[in-house]
Order: C-alpha cells, then sequence, then structure tokens
C-alpha cells in the first residue's frame, strides 16, 4: 500500500465530504463542480476491512440513495447492454444500425429514484479491478466518461468503486495512467483503534474486543502459505461476534470448529476459541453480575489482584460489556424518548384550551415542560446535583433534548428537536437517526403525518383520537418508506418500532376506554410519556450506580493501577460511555481522567503485552 493510506473513518470521511462537494450548486442551481469534472472515487484497500459497508453508512448519513454491485457478477453484456438493430436513414439512404439496451446498472439507478424519490445518490461497483478481460474496456470506460455502453449515468449520482490491491486477488488488473488521472484514489488500510470505535458502538461481542485488545496483530492478518490463504479480516470478526451472541442465547458452543469457519487463519481460530472458554470462565469465576450490583468480596479483589495480567484485562472488559450493555439501552431509551416528544408536541391542547391534565404545573414529578425541572435527576426531578444531572442543573454539552431543552409549553415542548450541539445516537452530525436536522421529515418522508395546528385550524381531524391515529400511521409510512430507500439502520429501526408500537398501543386503550375528545386524549398521553419519562430516568439512574459499583471493586482490587487507566481509557473512546457521561457527573472519572495519562499508559501496557506474546 501506499504512504498516504487512510484508516476507513477517514476515507468515510474524505467520501463525504467529495459528495458534498460535488452536489452543491453555484447561484444558478448548477453543480458547482460540473459533472465532467467530478472524478470517481476509487478505493483500494485489503478484503474485509469495511470498504462496501462504509458506503452504506454514508448514503443513510447524507440521505442520498445507493446503488451497489459487484461487478464480477456481470457479463459484458449485462453491464451494458444487449445490442439491437434500428433502422436510420442518412443522405436519403436507409440503414441498419447497432443501438444497445440501457445496461442493468444504468437502469437500476432509475429505478431506485422512482421508487424513493431520491434524484442524488452515489453507484458503488465493488472489484472493479477484477472484471474479465471482456469487460475491462466497459469498465475503463465507466471510470472515464461515466457512461455504460451508450447510457450515462443520471447526473447526480456520484460514482464510487473500490478494489484489493493485487497482494489479496491474482485477478487484479492495473489500471492505466489515462484512467489513473481521471479518478480520486483512497488507499485504506486496516485501523484497530478506528475499528474498536465503531466495534463498541454496534455491540460488538465483548470477548472479541478484550481479545483484540491483547492480540491486535491478528485483527487483520492475510498470509500465503503453501496450504493456501489463511487470513483473518475485520469483517470475519464482526460476522462471528453476531454468531456468539446467537449461540449464547440458544446455549450453544463457539468452539474451535466454530470460530474457524470465520476466522479462516487455524492458528488464530484455535487462540480465540481457547480465549472464549477462558472468558466465560473469568465471568462466573469473579461474580460479574455480583460486582456491578455493588457486591464486593475481598476473596475475588484478592484472587483478581494476583491473577495474570491477562486475566485481569479480561474481567474489565467483562465489566465494561455490563456497562456498555446498559449506556446503549439508555441512549435507546432516550432516543426513543426524544421521538415521542416530538410526536406527542403535534397533539397539544390549543393555546388556552380548558384542559385539566395540563393546566397543572408539575404534577407526578414532571414539570409542565415535560422534562425533569432543571437540576433535577431525569427519575423523578429530585434535588440538584445527584446521579443523571451536573450540579449546575445543565445539561452536558451533547445532551439530548428528551431530558434536558429549552422549556416549552403544555407538558410537551413544541420544539423537539436536539439544541445545537445534541448528541446524535448514530453519528455525529445533526440530521441522522430519524429526523433531519431541521426537524422535518426528507422529502417524500413521513407521508400522512398531519401537524396539529393546521389539522385543527382546517378540520383535517373529527377527533382528538383520530389525529393520534394519523400520526401513529405517519410514523409507520416514514419507516415503511426509508427502510425500502436504504436510509434506516438497524438500530434506527428498532426505535421506530419502538415508537410505533407505543403509539399503537396508546390508540387501543383509548378505543377501549372509548375515548376520543381532546381532554382525556391528552391525559392519556402524557401518562404514556411519564411513563416512559420515568422508566428512562431509573434505568439512567442505575447505570450510574453500576459505573460507581465498578469503580469501587476496581480502587479495592487495584488501587490505581494500569487496570484502572484502561478502564478509564475505554470510557474516554466508548461510544456510548462517552455519550452516558455527558450527561452523568462521575466524580471519579473526570479526576482520573485529569490525573493519568492514559493514551501514553495504555499504549505502553499493550506493547508489553504483544512483546510476550511474540
Amino acid at each position: 500500500m501506499g504512504v498516504y493510506d487512510l484508516n476507513i473513518k477517514r476515507a468515510k470521511e474524505e467520501i463525504k465530504n467529495t459528495i458534498a462537494a460535488y452536489l452543491a450548486r453555484d447561484e444558478y442551481g448548477a453543480y458547482a463542480i460540473p459533472v465532467i469534472r467530478q472524478r470517481p472515487v476509487l478505493l483500494i484497500g485489503p478484503p474485509g476491512i469495511g470498504k462496501t459497508q462504509i458506503m452504506e453508512q454514508i448514503s443513510r448519513e447524507c440521505r442520498i440513495g445507493l446503488v451497489s454491485y459487484t461487478i464480477t457478477h456481470h457479463t459484458r453484456q449485462s453491464a451494458i447492454g444487449l445490442p439491437y438493430i434500428v433502422e436510420k436513414v442518412y443522405d436519403g439512404v436507409r440503414m441498419s444500425v447497432t443501438e444497445y439496451t440501457m445496461s442493468e446498472i444504468v437502469a437500476s439507478i432509475y429505478d431506485k429514484i422512482e421508487a424513493t424519490g431520491l434524484h442524488e445518490g452515489i453507484l458503488f461497483i465493488d472489484e472493479i479491478n477484477c472484471v474479465s478481460e471482456t469487460l475491462a474496456p466497459a469498465m475503463l470506460q465507466f471510470l472515464q466518461a461515466k457512461t455504460f455502453g451508450s447510457h450515462k449515468i443520471p447526473e447526480g449520482w456520484i460514482i464510487v468503486a473500490a478494489g484489493n490491491p493485487p497482494e489479496y486477488n491474482k485477478s487484479v488488473r492495473d489500471f492505466d495512467v489515462v484512467t489513473l488521472d481521471r479518478i480520486k484514489l483512497i488507499e485504506v488500510e486496516a485501523d484497530y483503534s478506528v475499528w474498536k470505535e465503531y466495534a463498541e458502538s454496534v455491540n460488538i461481542h465483548p470477548a472479541v474486543i478484550a481479545y483484540l485488545n491483547v492480540k491486535q496483530e491478528n485483527f487483520c492478518r492475510i498470509e500465503t502459505t503453501v496450504d493456501g490463504k489463511r487470513f483473518a479480516t475485520p469483517r470475519g470478526w464482526e460476522d462471528l461476534s453476531r454468531l456468539i451472541v446467537i449461540y449464547e442465547r440458544l446455549k450453544l458452543t463457539a468452539d474451535r470448529e466454530v470460530v474457524v469457519q470465520y476466522i479462516q487463519h487455524p492458528a488464530i481460530a484455535k487462540d480465540f476459541a481457547n480465549y472464549l472458554e477462558l472468558y466465560y470462565k473469568y465471568e462466573n469465576d469473579y461474580r460479574v453480575d455480583e460486582i456491578v450490583a455493588g457486591v464486593i468480596r475481598e476473596g475475588v479483589c484478592d484472587k483478581l489482584a494476583k491473577a495474570p495480567f491477562d486475566e485481569r484485562l479480561s474481567v474489565v472488559s467483562l465489566l465494561l460489556a455490563r456497562l456498555n450493555g446498559g449506556f446503549r439501552a439508555a441512549a435507546d431509551m432516550e432516543d426513543r424518548l426524544e421521538r415521542l416528544q416530538g410526536i406527542f408536541a403535534e397533539m397539544k391542547p390549543a393555546a388556552g384550551a380548558s384542559c385539566a391534565a395540563a393546566g397543572e404545573a408539575g404534577t407526578e414529578g414532571t414539570p409542565v415542560d415535560g422534562k425533569p425541572a432543571a437540576g433535577a435527576s431525569c427519575a423523578a426531578a429530585g434535588e440538584a446535583g445527584t446521579e443523571g444531572t451536573p450540579v449546575d442543573g445543565k445539561p452536558a454539552a451533547g445532551a439530548s433534548c428528551a431530558t434536558a431543552g429549552e422549556a416549552g409549553t403544555e407538558e410537551l415542548p413544541v420544539d423537539a428537536k436536539p439544541a445545537a450541539g445534541a448528541s446524535c445516537a448514530a453519528a455525529g452530525e445533526a440530521g441522522t437517526e430519524e429526523t433531519p436536522a431541521d426537524g422535518e421529515p426528507a422529502a417524500g418522508v413521513g407521508r400522512g403525518i398531519g401537524r396539529s395546528a393546521s389539522g385543527r385550524g382546517n378540520g383535517m381531524y373529527t377527533s382528538a383520537l383520530e389525529h393520534l391515529e394519523s400520526l401513529a400511521a405517519g410514523v409507520a409510512a416514514e419507516r415503511k418508506y426509508k427502510q425500502e430507500a436504504g436510509l434506516l439502520s438497524r438500530r434506527e429501526d428498532h426505535i421506530s418500532r419502538d415508537v410505533g408500537k407505543i403509539l399503537d398501543d396508546t390508540v387501543r386503550s383509548l378505543k377501549a376506554d372509548h375515548l376520543q375528545d381532546e381532554e382525556p386524549v391528552w391525559q392519556r398521553i402524557r401518562e404514556v410519556f411519564e411513563r416512559e419519562n420515568s422508566a428512562y430516568g431509573e434505568h439512567f439512574e442505575n447505570c450510574a450506580r453500576m459505573l460507581e459499583n465498578v469503580f469501587d471493586f476496581l480502587e479495592a482490587a487495584f488501587g490505581t493501577g494500569q487496570e484502572l487507566v484502561i478502564f478509564v481509557t475505554s470510557l474516554n473512546t466508548g461510544f456510548y460511555s462517552v455519550r452516558f457521561l455527558q450527561q452523568y457527573e462521575c466524580e471519579r472519572y473526570f479526576r482520573y481522567n485529569k490525573t493519568l495519562l492514559f493514551d501514553t499508559e495504555e499504549r505502553d501496557i499493550l506493547s508489553q503485552i504483544a512483546k510476550r506474546n511474540a
């Protein structure tokens, strides 16, 4: 690979920046960079490091279409179209002329546009440098002229291609200088630290992360031996992780024979299978569930303090896994609550309306804006500076508006959008998750959702119950649209399903009780929101207790040793732990964060481990 190789995270950022630049328009509405100057992006990197996967993430985050093809699955005919004869007249002479049907690939872009209404997107061609000899000229024409056969790629659709370096695939064809001078080349390399950040955000099995923390050299290894290829790739580790999670649920064992089906490097597969067996043993021996619940046994502390370092590190990983599971659930509940808040705000009684449910301030532990009072914990809006809320009574930077935002009216604020800088559950910029940055569905999204003000004013709904039913139908329609458009991640889909179920259950309960007018419907909505808010607050408080309990145990077992360094470093880099700690003021976390040199010390520790295991 080259001198300027990028990790997959930086490559993703570069592609998103390229898309933003290519789709920017000038004052006349034309693309600021003419289409002829919009170079196709070519990703070159080892197999299994996430080149294909980031394209799906990019399309969701940029809210544009995605059409993907693996070009090695195509013949020349399917790629450029089939020939047919047409009659034309030239200088009065009738001629038979060969033309071509539209390429399946080009047609699929138009199909995507028709199905989703997304007129801008990414055409992703994988394994582009492994095409057959008969298709190679067509691929060169595709990269140079953005056409398949005689049909151009529609304007607004950006070409991204990917391939492997020749050392990983003997079928690779080198591009000539003429072609290379017409593309934007990005060379990508495997980077464990970047993958670990991703792995924690998508709930990769903690045993995989714990093993690779110690054996980073096994993260991405591809070797050619006399017995053939032997390899372990990031994709293999992720797929194995998904299997282990389900095996645990089914009470099945992922032994060496299972591991080697994914990690096709026998020595690494054997090593990990042995580690996984020990990992389960440590979970029982050290009673991890008791530790997070606050039970500290002197014998357990003494045993762990005397254990080999690999064993101590595994126990720290087990504790982190328990915490991260709680942090992730807290984030899901918070995002679900925030989504409900925005939907229920549609049902807010008109200004001045007489509504017993909305007229009283702060009943049942929830103030009139539907959120805990300033300085209150999110469980019951209690005393300032406790548990889930910093002592100044304000949400930490990045806190979601579900529990801390600007004041609203009538129990639920009208503005359900996060404040500037608010956290996004799945991506770093505003407009991810379920709603774009402006708080409105993207074009074509959420058809069937009626706005409350216009609905009442125009007599669109005959009752408040009918209005709520319309909102529930709109949530279902929005989810269906985003699924079909490929704009919904798995986590977002789960949150949308949960929100839809809560709305449907609320509608069913109102119908069962024969309630449809504004006042009783609003009262029921308020009860539902308070129930969800209370459940979130209780879970948040429990996560805070678990974190404090783990700190108690680690201090009892190791003092301020290197195990604590690794623990706090992991809190600093974990996606959901960072989000949680932006809202919960953990005194020991901030104290250790200031006094310990995390990056340097962890690198030294892991380097020593690697040398010892070499």
